[in-house]
């Protein structure tokens, strides 16, 4: 698996949202956009990291920065995510994980012993023209926001 480095366009992409609507990274030209990746909503690992990205939203609006949380899960269950954890940013539904796929965060993963395919936890900062400007790929979920924030104070 080798997923995209700094400085690489940001693969275009065009995904329904929590609501069913179609979202195009393409039209979001001009702000930042962080991408980030997660593999199942609801789930405590993912709460967490979606809890934290809720909290610092203003923080994250200061900094031009759109969020964008891509999953496989269906639509039908974003909506449930978003209404349960008051989420006040965009969920994507990426079910044939061809988005994942291009960004290169679909791959091999291990959990208890089993080996299976599935996203890995990624996150993307997409600068104003569409280039990939910074790779988040080593954090914990729970310091996610804060390492995302580091970099943009920095």
């Amino acid at each position: 698996m080798q997923f995209l480095a700094e400085g690489n366009p940001a693969p275009q992409f065009e995904l329904a949202d929590q609501d069913d609507n179609i979202i195009k990274l393409s039209d979001y030209e001009g702000k930042k956009v962080l991408v980030y990746f997660y593999p199942k909503a609801m789930t405590p690992g993912c709460t967490v990291q979606a809890q934290n990205l809720r909290d610092v939203k203003a923080e994250l609006d200061a900094h031009n920065v759109v969020v964008f949380g891509i999953s496989p899960d269906p639509v039908k269950r974003l909506p449930k995510f978003i209404e349960k954890e008051s989420l006040n940013f965009t969920l994507l539904s990426d079910e044939n994980h061809q988005i994942a796929d291009a960004f290169g965060v679909w791959g091999p993963k291990k959990f208890m012993g089993k080996e299976y395919d599935g996203i890995h936890r990624i996150s993307f900062l997409i600068d104003e023209n569409g280039n990939v400007e910074k790779v988040f790929d080593k954090f914990k979920t729970k310091d996610h926001h804060e390492v995302v924030l580091d970099y943009l104070k920095s």
